[in-house]
């Protein structure tokens, strides 16, 4: 996969309670991912820039809701997620320090 390929797969981190629950018992993140990607290429991109090792990856496609406004019904885009486990001991640190 080549080097500007890494940096459009993964959108942005994506925090709920649900994730940090999962961060915190058995080592999982969520993301925002582009709709075509994936797994393997998802794995690749996470390892690639935090310096982790990626033992598990499970994607899930996320329906956008529907609206109803003035004008009639909108609806939001679709977009993928991907949860992603990486080794005991290895965390990803989202806070930027300049």
């Amino acid at each position: 996969m080549n080097q500007e390929r890494v940096y459009t797969v993964i959108v942005e981190p994506h925090f709920t309670e649900k994730v940090s629950g999962l961060g915190d018992n058995s080592n999982q993140y969520a993301f925002k991912v582009a709709t075509d990607a994936t797994k393997a290429e998802i794995k690749e991109a996470v390892e690639t820039l935090f310096q982790v090792t990626v033992e598990n990856v499970s994607t899930l496609n996320v329906k956008g809701k529907s609206k109803k406004t003035q004008r009639g019904m909108s609806r939001k885009k679709d977009w993928k997620k991907a949860y992603v486990r990486v080794s005991a001991g290895q965390d990803i640190d989202f806070m930027v320090t300049d």
